[in-house]
């Protein structure tokens, strides 16, 4: 499929200012708690306990509260920081957040039963009943327990993505849940409507967010272009291509590269979005995407029917053309970590030097066999492929190897999308090489979907 989309450039500052802006709200939110303290609150041991649960509490929401922002799907965030990049800050703080509200429930209870000299479960009751929404609050510790314990890979490795996705999904209603015992109760909020007004302006912020980018546009979106399957087409073994056609795609502004999250009217694929990347660059009337068969819901697309109703989340990802900086690209693609290196192929213009490197177990593993070879054969000697089939040990993902393999490799810019051990594999190369880290492009597979 030809592309019709233009490539766009992007800048790196993205994730400077970003980082700015991350640091300017954590300095707002200390600021709140260490601008309405007061001399008793130094006083003695349990009130300085209370003061540092205090501050636990305000920074461990506002992380919850970022690491929401940061998977809001909001269009120029994504494409000035990069969607893998916000995955990771996202799933960084994930944690931090949990042990700052867990120190803030263990302190403040600790707290108030030294002052009253009391057990601390007793405490922990009168609190429940003496403060408003506290019950809420507690529900929403409970949530995010239970989000942040699926969130652990050896958890996350035994459920399958749906169940993964509902838990995580119980993160918002955690963070709302907790809000009004935060304004109603904190001594920061208490009597000083400018903090009240900060913190319910992170809130509303948060919701409208999610809402708009996740919930309305591409439902509107996905409505105004009558995106529905064309057909399924089975590509080999266990793996198949759902060929989409909508009308005025390009309005989507997508990219070979990146990747969408997909909605099907049909029993079992409608409920959540699941992201899969684009396997060819979109044209102004088609999308495609293939899929491996690694798991029921990737499974069960090859019984889709032709006219089934397509929504849309996206496009997101900056694994995208706009980000070479020279004449000369490797494009390393892992088992079907070729699709979106296969669709990014279509994105460079103007007599760009390819080198794409497949990397499978098997030889019957090769997906989109027949497109690269027909695109290497009417390229006039401007894309050469390379099909490593066989073991890791057969096939070392090293500096030397890869240098063998494409001589002038350190002159180049690097994508790969692929397993983690080999995306891995390939940046320590690319370091031991010299490739400067602007010019190294991954994107690992993982659950994409926060």
């Amino acid at each position: 499929m030809k592309s019709v989309a233009g490539v766009r450039k992007y800048s790196s500052a993205g994730t400077d200012w970003a980082a700015w802006l991350l640091g300017i709200g954590l300095g707002l939110t200390l600021a709140l708690q260490l601008t309405t303290m007061s001399h008793s609150d130094i006083t003695s041991v349990y009130a300085v306990i209370a003061s540092v649960s205090r501050a636990a509490a305000l920074v461990g929401t506002y992380f919850a509260i970022v690491g929401i922002f940061l998977v809001a799907r909001i269009p120029w965030v994504e494409r000035g920081v990069g969607h893998d990049r916000l995955v990771t800050w996202h799933r960084k703080l994930g944690p931090w957040s949990l042990y700052l509200i867990g120190f803030h429930v263990l302190f403040i209870v600790l707290s108030f039963a030294g002052q009253d000299h009391v057990a601390l479960a007793v405490e922990m009751w009168r609190m429940l009943g003496n403060f408003e929404w506290m019950w809420w609050a507690l529900a929403g510790f409970i949530l995010m327990v239970a989000a942040g314990v699926t969130s652990y890979k050896k958890a996350r490795a035994k459920m399958s993505y749906e169940t993964w996705w509902t838990v995580h999904v119980l993160t918002y209603s955690a963070i709302a849940a907790s809000f009004m015992h935060q304004v109603i109760n904190g001594q920061m909020f208490i009597d000083h409507p400018l903090n009240r007004a900060y913190w319910t302006f992170l809130y509303v912020a948060m919701g409208f967010s999610i809402l708009w980018w996740r919930i309305g546009i591409p439902l509107v979106r996905s409505l105004r272009h009558n995106l529905r399957v064309e057909k399924v087409v089975v590509e080999g073994p266990g793996v198949i291509s759902v060929v989409m056609k909508g009308r005025k795609l390009t309005e989507l502004a997508a990219e070979g590269g990146q990747f969408f999250g997909w909605r099907f009217a049909a029993k079992g694929h409608f409920l959540m979005s699941h992201p899969y990347s684009l396997s060819a660059a979109p044209t102004a009337h088609y999308l495609r995407i293939t899929v491996k068969d690694l798991g029921d819901h990737s499974r069960s697309l090859a019984s889709l029917s032709a006219g089934t109703r397509v929504f849309v989340e996206g496009p997101y990802g900056a694994f995208t053309a706009g980000r070479a900086t020279m004449p000369h690209v490797v494009l390393v693609g892992g088992g079907v970590g070729i699709t979106p290196v296969r669709a990014l192929m279509d994105e460079f213009k103007n007599g760009v030097q390819m080198d794409v490197i497949y990397r499978a177990s098997r030889k019957e593993d090769l997906v989109l066999k027949e497109e690269l070879d027909y695109l290497e054969y009417h390229s006039n000697g401007s894309i050469r492929v390379h099909y490593l089939v066989g073991s890791r040990k057969e096939h070392p993902m090293d500096a030397k190897a890869l240098k063998a393999l494409v001589p002038r490799i350190a002159d180049a810019d690097i994508y790969i999308c692929g397993p983690g051990p080999l995306v891995e594999a390939v940046k320590a190369a690319a370091d031991d090489l010299g490739v400067p880290k602007n010019r190294f492009h991954d994107e690992a597979f993982a659950f994409h979907s926060e």
